[in-house]
């Protein structure tokens, strides 16, 4: 199949951009002196994790224990379960680790720590639990130093059947950064507080052998990570527009973008109209503050290149798109009804969740290599 033949519209992955993009992050790795525990939110796809993983341990991250359980049945046996632990879920962790798989998980609460105590001793389980940090983000996380990190802590190790495993943080608001310098003082910030989180742990006699941070901004420019064991990031592996805006990578590496089809034009208003909508691409507005205002996602020719003007999705409602163009007048000859156009998400990872999976392609040819399926759903 080629890119022409294909229902619109739907997902595309550029096979060499991605792989590019994954050895730029796990160089930075290896360069940083920590193993890359990739995230999996973003591809939710295991053909994706595999290549992620090349080099490193073999550990990943996922946001969802569907992910978790999805994974571990591709023979992933390294996985953390970065958010929250809810103790109702405590029963499906139980499971995938009673299966041989490694699963951990985090918490920044007292009183769900002293819960998983309870849940150990109910489902005969055991449980790997760290201890999330705020470092700076004001997300989730207990304060570094907080008399709570230490009780929290304390809950943990002395549970029967309960390890504490280490720290994790994430911090955010690396997202925020205006330049290089400012995300590189933010990832330090983070690597800082979480290596004295985990200095105050050990003062305390309690284990705390992982230190675990990151971002894709974080690991695009953090300096040094001195003490830390793990780094953990995500969208790098596919990239998009408002990380192209923050400085973490360039357009040219943006690995997967919307097929989308031409369906009418508008010259006297300016603009064309596809049939990439609010679903297909996200209501995502990162880019707003950003340099560049790229509306609802970049657009491109159907090779995902420059021959066209700039052109952006100025606004969408459920299944339509509405594009203008960044400067002058759009080429409405060459823009007529079904013609094929490639639209960069702004935000990656949720323009990827409303598909099934990703035609991948390799480069600026329209043959479809093969199908990649994802994993969607809690």
């Amino acid at each position: 199949m080629k890119l022409p033949e294909l229902d619109t519209p739907t997902l595309i992955l550029d096979q060499s951009r991605l792989r590019t993009n994954i050895a730029r992050i796990s160089t930075r790795a290896h360069e940083l002196g920590v193993d890359l525990r990739p995230h999996m939110k973003t591809a939710k796809c295991v053909e994706v994790a595999r290549l992620a993983i090349e080099g490193h341990s073999g550990a990943i991250t996922v946001s969802t224990l569907k992910e978790a359980e999805y994974f571990a049945g591709h023979g992933f046996r390294d996985i953390a379960y970065a958010v929250g632990i809810a103790p109702d879920k405590l029963a499906r962790v139980a499971a995938l680790r009673k299966s041989g798989t490694r699963v951990s998980v985090i918490t920044d609460n007292i009183d769900v720590a002293r819960e998983i105590g309870v849940r150990a001793r109910d489902l005969d389980a055991e449980f790997e639990v760290l201890i999330e940090i705020d470092t700076g983000d004001g997300r989730a996380g207990i304060g570094i130093e907080s008399d709570g990190l230490i009780a929290i802590g304390q809950a943990l190790h002395g549970a029967p059947g309960v390890s504490l495993g280490g720290v994790l943080t994430h911090a955010g608001q690396t997202y925020g950064g205006k330049d290089t310098d400012a995300i590189a003082a933010v990832a330090e910030a983070e690597r800082a507080g979480a290596v004295r989180a985990a200095e105050r742990l050990r003062a305390a006699g309690l284990p705390c052998p992982v230190v675990s941070v990151g971002s894709t901004p974080a690991a695009a420019h953090a300096r040094n990570l001195d003490g830390v064991s793990e780094l953990r990031a995500g969208v790098y592996v596919f990239q998009d527009v408002f990380q192209a805006e923050i400085g973490s990578c360039a357009l040219a590496d943006i690995a997967v973008s919307v097929l989308t089809t031409v369906t009418g034009q508008h010259p006297e208003r300016g603009e064309i109209v596809v049939d990439a909508g609010g679903l297909a691409l996200s209501k995502d507005r990162s880019t707003a503050t950003a340099p560049r205002d790229a509306g609802y996602g970049l657009v491109l020719d159907a090779k995902c290149g420059d021959s066209l003007p700039v052109m952006f999705v100025d606004r969408v409602s459920q299944e339509h798109g509405i594009v203008k163009a960044e400067t002058g007048t759009l080429p409405f000859d060459r823009l007529k009804p079904g013609t094929r156009l490639r639209i960069l998400p702004n935000h990656a990872c949720f323009t990827a969740a409303a598909y099934d999976g990703y035609h991948v392609i390799d480069g600026g040819g329209e043959a479809v290599m093969a199908y990649w399926s994802r994993v969607n759903g809690w």
